[in-house]
């Protein structure tokens, strides 16, 4: 399915970078089958950074890891930095995810920022250039969590979104099977405030790779509304709104306006998403909540309102230590033990959910195959 098309907006300069590199001919049925997210049969699993329950979290090394594991696709979390290239970090505050503390040099970059309505304080991709941050090596974001990732800490650079297209166009010939990524924009309100907006970069990359074409092998993401539906005009690629259990769209805040994220998950604000994305890709809790005990409880409506609306359903995020997982199906051994994942996520696959996100890719694709 691709989205209903509107009207041109010009707006935040991505009307003029989005005629530039589209795709002229007709798409084939493979080509729809990329556009759905469908690398197979039925539903999709997408490696969550990558495969971050065995390498650091968006490293090079995680995004091989996950793809040699059998998925065919991984999430890209994209954050700008100082001279405007796009790097694969969670968040822009990388003071948990390298090893920059460590580096005297950048001592005076620590700094106290308001993001999205939280006051951070750290370091910040935006405050360094791309050569200044390939000088940091990665780490364990979750340690305590994931003890045995730490003896990869400081192996790899930070990634620009560039060498991870790299990546997943070498091992797509390696391996025999189209590959892609679900790239995110992160604190979009946030970065066009500091005039270093995301969005035009994202596309000016698709378009500079071929990639702004229906079929391509490309998902973006955004917990943000108003950014997908300017893009929604520029890219001929699928969009997913996220969602979270909880709060409002940043730019919603930004705005004054009152509508929070249940208000985007009612009949009607999935209708609403369905006019500019493809998916919804909301928090888990949503689809199947927890009850005060922790253990999980009846699937909600949220999966057959929004295939009513036209919407695929892609859930995030699925990890297997105990520590992520419902109370009555974690394991002996403390929080970082691993319970069983496994019938957590046959409940959502039961539920009717179009795939999801995880952090162990392999696990999960056992999980599928044994649906």
């Amino acid at each position: 399915m691709m989205r209903k098309r509107l009207g041109v907006l010009a707006l935040s300069g991505l009307a003029v970078l989005g005629v530039v590199g589209l795709g002229t001919g007709p798409a084939s049925a493979g080509d729809d089958a990329v556009a759905a997210g469908r690398g197979h049969d039925g539903p999709v699993i997408v490696g969550h950074r990558g495969a971050p329950g065995y390498r650091p979290e968006h490293t090079l090394a995680s995004y091989e890891l996950a793809y040699r594991q059998g998925v065919d696709w991984v999430d890209v979390d994209l954050v700008p930095t100082k001279d405007g290239q796009l790097v694969a970090r969670h968040e822009n505050d990388i003071t948990g995810t390298t090893d920059v503390a460590k580096h005297p040099e950048f001592a005076g970059r620590k700094a106290t920022k308001t993001i999205d309505g939280k006051p951070i304080t750290g370091w910040f991709t935006e405050d360094f250039t791309l050569a200044e941050l390939k000088t940091l090596r990665a780490v364990e974001r979750i340690p305590e969590l994931r003890p045995n990732n730490t003896i990869y800490n400081g192996r790899w650079q930070i990634a620009t979104y560039q060498e991870v297209l790299d990546l997943t166009k070498r091992l797509g010939r390696e391996l025999h099977r189209t590959l892609g990524t679900y790239p995110e924009v992160k604190h979009s309100t946030y970065f066009a405030s500091i005039k270093n907006p995301t969005e035009p970069k994202l596309v000016e990359i698709l378009n500079r790779n071929g990639l702004n074409r229906r079929g391509a092998p490309v998902i973006i993401q955004s917990f943000e509304v108003s950014n997908l539906k300017e893009l929604n005009e520029v890219v001929r690629v699928p969009l997913v709104q996220l969602t979270e259990a909880s709060g409002a769209p940043a730019d919603f805040v930004a705005k004054g306006d009152p509508r929070t994220y249940a208000d985007l998950v009612t009949p009607a604000g999935l209708r609403e998403i369905a006019t500019y994305a493809d998916y919804l890709g909301p928090e888990k809790n949503q689809i199947i909540p927890r009850d005060a005990a922790g253990n999980l409880t009846k699937p909600s409506a949220l999966v057959r309102d929004a295939h009513a609306a036209r919407l695929e359903v892609v859930p995030y995020t699925f990890r297997n230590e105990n520590n992520f997982l419902p109370t009555n199906l974690r394991s002996a051994g403390g929080p970082a033990a691993w319970g069983d994942v496994f019938a957590e996520e046959k409940a959502f696959l039961d539920a009717g959910v179009d795939g999801f996100f995880a952090d162990q890719p392999d696990t999960a694709l056992e999980a599928l195959r044994a649906h």
